[in-house]
């Protein structure tokens, strides 16, 4: 195959529609990586909230990670039957869910099950999934593209943690969390 035969229009592996699949790949990674880092930026206003000690306030995020790795097989599994997107439908619904529910919990329990179950798995759709589905796109730049779809969940934590205090300043960590929930779901 020639250098131009592989930016001919059209899907195929190493064409200009296996990088533009890498694009929105990067961007859904972006986006659906908030689960990840809003908890993080969230922490020190949900310990004060529930009034415990840092170690209980770092669980909910000990349970993101938890969920995310479990969601990583339990969605990859599910990605191989049915392929991707009714599994990211589905994750993206648990995400959103999650985080509405977080921002409506009453304790640092409840708060913890929402971070680790929904937020958790519903997160884990855009990172192992993405990656394996990129390599399967590309050849001769394989490294690069599987390298920049894991770079969105990166982006994601340099976006995130930038846009969320201002929110939590005007409006508090319930509301971000709700309306980050409901711009996802979106």
């Amino acid at each position: 195959m020639t250098r131009t035969d592989s930016l001919q229009p059209g899907p195929g592996i190493d064409s200009s529609y296996a990088w533009m699949r890498l694009a929105i790949s990067m961007l859904l990674a972006t986006i659906g990586a908030v689960g990840m880092w809003a908890v993080v930026v969230v922490l020190p206003a949900v310990q004060a909230e529930f009034g415990v000690d840092r170690a209980a306030a770092s669980m909910p995020y000990t349970a993101t990670m938890v969920g995310f790795a479990a969601g990583n097989v339990l969605v990859g599994r599910a990605i191989d039957r049915m392929g991707y997107w009714i599994p990211a439908l589905i994750s993206s619904i648990a995400l959103s869910a999650g985080l509405l529910l977080a921002a409506l919990s009453t304790s640092i329990l409840q708060f913890t099950l929402a971070q680790g179950v929904l937020i958790g798995i519903g997160t884990s759709v855009i990172f192992g999934p993405l990656i394996a589905d990129i390599s399967h796109w590309f050849n001769r730049r394989r490294g690069v593209a599987v390298t920049a779809a894991a770079a969105g969940n990166y982006l994601a934590g340099a976006l995130w943690p930038t846009i969320m205090p201002t929110l939590m300043k005007a409006e508090g960590w319930r509301f971000t969390y709700a309306a980050i929930g409901i711009f996802y779901l979106v």
